[in-house]
């Protein structure tokens, strides 16, 4: 890391389970860097970074610091603009000087991790972690690199669907390959999208799929198993996020019909309920009290669930939030739906305090800074509106490509936006830095 980077550390802790259940089968190959001692550092970010899918509070909040821009465009706020080798849904990641995205290119049948300098943009580096395995099957809004990468100050963890097995495979921050675990075999669906989770000295990958289900958490200093459960054999996109809640740190899981909270360094069950659809997408947002849950299938659903082990669902109604992660703020929820309309609730009991129709189709989530909120739909158009339950208030509307599935993340003051657009007949791939 960067010394001019101030950091803060978060908590670390010893492993306390043996493996359970199946998967997970480390593959350590000849040429791969030393692996790192058993104990590893703690996990390190600067102030301004986004190390993870949902940011460094894991709740789709930018960090405190300068405001983004609210205007921006193809030729507005756009400090620089690099292309990428292929295609992906995942969203960057920043840390330090480094702009980490996963990649998948078809062409050349490879799965990669790329580095962009985080002032210029200009690649430092990309490591084929896969070459072989990508499958054209899946929904045709998927891709073979959905997930982002994390980043634990020391080391990147990325996640793949590859030879109809997840895989976790570490890196260095020069790109070298410190160790690849074969999570399990995974039956596709609609896709793979969850991202790694890092907590103390684990990482978490949840891998449920329709013929086989599981979680499993992974040391981040040698890829060894730590524990692992069982999970229903049923499809599921969801990534683990670990939130304070009801007094603890909770490892929260929805989808499978069920809604779990585990201990995220035993791997212990605290509570579970039957209460979330089969399929779900988005990541668990909180208020310090209830976890919000939202899915799509076999039924629109989105609940308020107590978070104390009482099984209490607190209110729930029938909104479509099915791909789209939720924000909280200020005791309120607010959610685009996938139909492309903006609404507010009151968090404690679902009071709906205002809907406003954006337009188009969103799978983008929202992302707060300040008190603006951040949609992009899938055509590209980037809507920014108020955080407040007062009444819908536009703040800007803004286009930014063509196609669009990555989730924005801002830090720093900054945007970095993965959108693809059309260049000579064919889809070309761009990460954007918007910014003052």
């Amino acid at each position: 890391m960067p010394a001019r980077l101030s950091r803060f550390a978060l908590l670390t802790g010893g492993l306390v389970m043996a493996l359970l259940g199946r998967g997970g089968t480390n593959d350590r190959l000849p040429g791969l860097a030393p692996a790192r001692a058993e104990q590893p550092a703690a996990i390190e970010f600067g102030p301004h970074d986004w190390p993870f899918w949902r940011g460094p509070t894991r709740n789709g909040i930018a960090p405190a610091g300068p405001l983004p821009p609210v205007e921006f465009g193809e030729n507005q706020r756009v400090l620089w603009r690099t292309a990428l080798p292929g295609k992906g849904h995942g969203s960057p990641t920043v840390v330090g000087d480094q702009v980490l995205l996963t990649v998948a290119a078809p062409e050349a049948d490879e799965q990669l991790v790329v580095c962009l300098d985080r002032n210029s943009g200009k690649p430092q580096w990309q490591t084929v972690v896969h070459r072989g395995g990508l499958t054209t099957k899946g929904n045709a809004k998927s891709s073979l690199a959905s997930s982002s990468v994390a980043c634990d100050g020391q080391a990147i963890y990325a996640s793949f669907l590859n030879g109809e097995a997840i895989w976790l495979t570490a890196l260095d921050r020069q790109g070298r390959t410190l160790w690849q675990t074969r999570v399990t075999e995974y039956a596709l669906h609609q896709g793979f999208a969850s991202s790694p989770a890092v907590y103390k000295n684990l990482v978490y990958v949840t891998a449920d799929s329709k013929q086989t289900g599981l979680f499993v958490a992974v040391e981040r200093a040698t890829g060894k198993v730590a524990w692992s459960r069982k999970r229903p054999p049923a499809p599921n996109y969801t990534s683990p996020i670990i939130l304070t809640v009801a007094g603890r740190e909770q490892l929260l899981l929805t989808g499978c019909d069920l809604v779990t909270s585990l201990d995220p360094v035993s791997g212990e069950v605290l509570w579970e309920i039957e209460g979330a659809t089969t399929e779900c997408v988005t990541s668990t947002v909180t208020d310090g009290k209830v976890i919000f849950t939202s899915g799509g299938y076999p039924r629109d659903h989105l609940a308020a669930v107590a978070a104390d082990g009482s099984g209490k669902i607190v209110w729930e109604n029938k909104s479509r939030v099915y791909v789209p992660s939720m924000i909280v703020h200020d005791g309120h929820l607010y959610a685009v739906l996938d139909a492309g309309v903006a609404m507010c609730w009151n968090c404690a009991d679902g009071t709906e305090k205002w809907k406003q129709r954006l337009g188009g189709t969103f799978s983008a989530s929202l992302v707060l800074a300040g008190d603006r909120l951040y949609a992009c739909n899938e055509e590209g158009q980037v809507f920014v509106f108020r955080a407040t339950p007062e009444k819908f208030e536009s703040l800007g509307q803004n286009q930014l490509g063509s196609s669009v599935f990555a989730t924005p993340v801002i830090c720093g003051g900054k945007i970095y936006h993965r959108v693809a657009q059309e260049v000579e007949g064919r889809r070309q791939e761009f990460v954007y830095c918007l910014g003052e």
